[in-house]
């Protein structure tokens, strides 16, 4: 194994918080009751769900959330319906607005 798949690996693996090594030995045991105190702080349990925020925050939980829809395709082809007609009108239709040919 290479050292960097061992270095990705070791991250992912804890240190072994009861070795037998670390029972006997003092400099060890203090080693140990620090990574123990660190593992009885962390919270147990699933991690509470993050409620959403602002206009976007709300859309996407609502759109691509538990159960996503095809609305967000729709609202971006309508939306760009919107801007295309909006810069036709401004660079094309307004010069057209009164004169009946």
């Amino acid at each position: 194994m290479s050292f960097v798949t061992r270095r990705a690996l070791s991250t992912l693996i804890p240190p072994k918080v009861a070795s037998p090594k670390a029972i006997g030995a003092a400099p060890d045991a203090v080693v140990m009751k620090r990574v123990v105190s660190f593992y009885e702080k962390l919270p147990r349990g699933p991690a509470p769900e993050i409620k959403p925020q602002g206009f976007w925050g709300k859309y996407q939980a609502k759109h691509f959330g538990k159960n996503p829809s095809a609305k967000p395709i729709v609202h971006a082809i309508v939306g760009l319906l919107i801007v295309g007609y909006a810069q036709n009108y401004y660079f094309h239709l307004r010069h057209h607005k009164n004169h009946a040919h």
